[in-house]
């Protein structure tokens, strides 16, 4: 196998550019061009947070293709968030996302279910911090809650104990 050339680095004087070409790309449904461009912002600013989320979204606008990466991968960047309310919130985004990406998939429908719950869960615990005026994450909650009623999503069937003879 041939080797790779070495990355080359982004200046911190670049960070502003880069970032609104990653937006850019995003909206053009690029986002494993926003995700590079991402990353090259974190070589050069490893705790640049506008950096963390725009990477956070174009990583999870890939899932439910073959080039996405696990949404483990993704959680991490999530934990490198330095706001909680951000923390809960794109927490939130990820499993909401994920159970998007399942029924896209015809994944089990129940891990669809689960992945929304758990999406609501963290949306619970931002709401609890959002900033005033800021009903981002009821309007993501309410998402979900429409999601499960469109696809007549519920928990799994519970197994009846069997008597004892």
């Amino acid at each position: 196998m041939t080797e790779l050339p070495a990355l080359k680095r982004i200046s911190k004087a670049a960070i502003p550019e880069a970032l609104a070409k990653a937006e850019r790309y995003r909206l053009l449904n690029e986002a494993n061009q926003a995700e590079s461009i991402c990353l090259d912002v974190l070589e050069a600013d490893p705790e640049n947070q506008p950096a963390l989320v725009m990477l956070i979204l174009a990583m999870t606008d890939q899932f439910g293709t073959e080039r996405a990466r696990g949404a483990q991968d993704v959680r991490a960047y999530v934990a490198r968030l330095t706001d909680e309310y951000q923390r809960a919130y794109y927490g939130g985004l990820v499993w909401e996302r994920q159970a998007c990406a399942y029924l896209k998939r015809g994944k089990a429908r129940s891990s669809a279910y689960g992945a929304f719950r758990d999406a609501m869960a963290f949306y619970e615990q931002a709401e609890a911090n959002r900033p005033e005026g800021d009903d981002s994450v009821i309007l993501r909650w309410n998402a979900c809650v429409r999601a499960l009623a469109r696809e007549g999503l519920g928990p799994p069937p519970t197994e009846a104990e069997q008597p004892l003879e």
